[in-house]
């Protein structure tokens, strides 16, 4: 939950949900929202998916999902779990001897899209597998592959028949006494997929995965998944998303913690604020923060950076962060510490003074963090 008692109107009060362990990363409950992404090497490349998976975890996955497709790929799936720094999702379509073998490779969640993977029979023996291998499961219902039955009955995707589709899956689920388990209803329409996760987080307690399936490239997907997740997370629905983006898995990492950080529900490495720029700037800010955002990536801790090109805002946004700079005159500005003017800094050596700052200022933090536990 993220409470503000100085400014109430920041609170967002989650959905209660049920937590289930998707290794050894709690999703739901009172647990932090989990972000996941999804690699696209080719499973059996064992070295490059684990490379891919470490790139991810580096920039701050709590999960990572690996497609599953064929038998091959079950092998090397085993060989991936062991060597991955986090937990493995097995991707699962259309042929539930893969749902099988992933939980027996290790994986620690299946994702299974029912409306594809075959008949009751079949769930059931994926369920039987995830149950003795301490593997959870993820229902995903993806509006592009809905049930005939449903799209005869619904004439279209719609969100009444992604909530129903979803609430059968579940009681298959739960029929077998099975409920580690989480939900997604994904649409790559926005209006749709907002409708369709608002419908499901009524219907049922489970946990809910939140994507705009198929967003598109990275500034359109990122630009529809931050409208679309976004304000389902202002609501307080969601326990772990995924950002589907056509980029670099790391990529869908960074815009999923910068939604959650714009919103105070994840904390994680360096949040800069910083100003477009415009004709009073004394410095070029656009360069800057191009260069800080690159030099300052290897930053874990929790922090805030105002760069602002003059002094109009300048001080008041430097008031409300760890670190500032402020553009001022003949060639220099001034830094912030904690709020308050600090010294002055030529324009020439700020980028390396301002690295320098912001990585005493993280040990800080850290040393304080420490102390506390």
């Amino acid at each position: 939950m993220s409470l503000n008692h100085v400014r109430p109107w920041r609170n967002i009060y989650r959905r209660k949900s049920r937590q289930i362990m998707v290794g050894d990363v709690a999703v739901g409950g009172d647990a932090p929202i989990a972000v996941q992404t999804m690699t696209n090497t080719l499973t059996t490349d064992v070295a490059a998916t684990v490379a891919q998976v470490q790139a991810a975890a580096d920039a701050g996955a709590d999960i990572v999902r690996v497609s599953v497709p064929d038998e091959a790929s079950s092998k090397a799936l085993k060989e991936i779990v062991r060597e991955s720094p986090v937990p493995i999702v097995a991707d699962i379509h259309f042929h539930y001897r893969r749902g099988i073998e992933a939980a027996e490779a290790g994986a620690a969640c299946l994702r299974i899209n029912p409306g594809n993977i075959g008949d009751e029979k079949r769930v059931k023996e994926v369920i039987k597998a995830a149950r003795d291998h301490n593997c959870s499961i993820r229902i995903g219902v993806n509006a592009g592959s809905l049930e005939k039955h449903l799209l005869e009955k619904y004439g279209e995707p719609c969100p009444e028949a992604m909530v129903e589709s979803g609430l059968e899956h579940i009681r298959i689920l739960q029929d077998n006494d099975f409920h580690e388990f989480k939900i997604s209803v994904k649409a790559s329409d926005v209006f749709l997929s907002a409708a369709a996760y608002q419908g499901i987080a009524e219907a049922t307690d489970a946990p809910i995965h939140l994507g705009i399936t198929e967003a598109g490239g990275l500034v359109s997907g990122t630009i529809k998944s931050a409208i679309g997740l976004g304000n389902l997370l202002w609501m307080g629905i969601g326990d772990t998303i995924r950002v589907s983006l056509s980029a670099d898995p790391v990529e869908e990492v960074k815009v999923g913690y910068e939604i959650l950080k714009s919103l105070g529900l994840r904390h994680r490495g360096v949040n800069i604020i910083s100003c477009p720029s415009c004709a009073r700037q004394g410095f070029d800010v656009i360069k800057t923060v191009e260069a800080l955002e690159q030099r300052l990536e290897h930053i874990k801790t929790p922090m805030s950076l105002s760069i602002i090109g003059c002094v109009v805002n300048g001080p008041g946004e430097a008031l409300m962060t760890d670190v500032g700079f402020t553009g001022g005159g003949a060639g220099s500005g001034m830094v912030y510490l904690a709020g308050k003017a600090s010294h002055k800094m030529s324009n020439d050596q700020m980028i390396d003074h301002i690295v320098e700052e912001v990585e005493k200022k993280a040990a800080e933090l850290d040393a304080t963090a420490e102390a506390a536990e």
